[in-house]
């Protein structure tokens, strides 16, 4: 497994978390329950990749120090 692999796996569930605390499903229409689990779902991915890549470059980065 690579540093990556790792990263994502911890930060995935903890993104997940995190969203946890908004009330998405309040901001869309009526049965719409689904749609708002996809955007869940892709706000968790997103927030995933972008804190993947910051503590990945951070730690690159640091290697060459």
């Amino acid at each position: 497994m690579n540093v990556k692999t790792i990263l994502y796996i911890f930060t995935v569930p903890l993104a997940i978390w995190a969203l946890d605390a908004l009330n998405l499903e309040g901001k869309f229409k009526k049965n719409r329950y689904y749609q708002a689990r996809l955007l869940y779902v892709m706000l968790a991915l997103a927030i995933s990749y972008l804190v993947v890549n910051f503590f990945f470059d951070f730690y690159m980065y640091s290697k060459f120090v």
